[in-house]
């Protein structure tokens, strides 16, 4: 049995220091929301507290889908570094950048510099995504959606060149008999689209898994905990997001931090997968199991 942990939309708290530098573009407006709003619903000790939750559980893999920083400043992409190096050693952890990491022209290359073997696996054609990890019967797919946009804008990116990419690892991984789960920040469902923030090219990539399947999607963005399933090539595939692991109890728009947890193995020609949901509730300040499901 192989267990991975899935965590997102860690948005790291508080913001470091800004200088009038700092604030050009993109950047003004969302320091304002963070000023105005988000301070109030996601902090550090939330995160901590449920970092600290399921690292108890020695998953053997954890995935992040995403949104590390708030504005990408480079001290906040450094210090986004620091804290994946305390969440675990990158040979068992990996990274999807989200759209707050790719924030502005420029971040999201930093981030692949200072973060380095967390966004970082096998890959083909030399392009950074998608890339792979590989534990045991399972394998990670690690896609990029992420893209810097205009200022009240979260949208984010998939096209034809790296859904030919994800096309052909599919296709090799699907051979070799492997569990796939593939991350990617934005939901690719069509129930969660929008046109402020959703996912161009989600057509694309369900294109991709309608031709050549996976056993699992893994994403975050919403700050909210779902499942939906978008057709594979032998059966519907499992779409599912996480709350944002900083979201304070009380927050406006969103569900409580959260964490899932799965227990995946090999039965015979299929396989067994078990999810478990660990988080907040709206009520009280213990972390619970909140949901236990069987995925296949």
């Amino acid at each position: 049995m192989i267990t991975l942990a899935h965590i997102s939309d860690i948005h790291l708290s508080p913001l470091p220091q800004v200088g009038l530098q700092d604030l050009a573009g993109k950047r003004l407006t969302g320091f304002l929301n963070w000023k105005l709003k988000r301070r109030g619903e996601l902090n550090s000790e939330t995160l901590e507290r449920l970092v600290s939750h399921m690292q108890k559980q020695n998953a053997d893999f954890t995935a992040v889908t995403g949104d590390l920083t708030n504005l990408a400043l480079r001290s906040e992409v450094e210090r986004a570094g620091r804290w994946l190096e305390a969440l675990g050693d990158s040979a068992r952890t990996a990274v999807c950048p989200g759209n707050h990491d790719a924030y502005v022209p420029g971040a999201l290359e930093c981030a692949q510099e200072l973060w380095g073997p967390y966004l970082q696996g096998e890959t083909i054609e030399g392009q950074a995504f998608p890339f792979v990890r590989r534990v045991g019967d399972l394998a990670i797919i690690s896609c990029s959606s992420a893209v810097p946009t205009p200022p009240f804008m979260a949208v984010g990116r998939f096209e034809e060149k790296q859904a030919a990419r994800l096309a052909r690892i599919l296709k090799l991984l699907g051979d070799a008999g492997y569990f796939r789960a593939v991350l990617i920040h934005h939901p690719p469902n069509a129930e969660l689209q929008h046109p402020s923030f959703g996912l161009k090219g989600h057509r694309i990539f369900r294109r991709v898994i309608a031709e050549q399947g996976a056993e699992l999607i893994l994403h975050g963005h919403t700050h909210r905990s779902s499942i939906h399933h978008i057709p594979g090539s032998s059966h519907e595939v499992p779409v599912i997001g996480v709350a944002a692991a900083s979201a304070a109890k009380g927050g406006t728009l969103d569900d409580p931090a959260r964490y899932n947890l799965f227990r995946i193995e090999r039965t015979g020609e299929g396989w067994r997968c078990i999810m478990r949901e660990y988080g907040f509730q709206r009520l009280g300040d213990d972390i619970v199991m909140r949901m236990q499901m069987r995925i296949y």
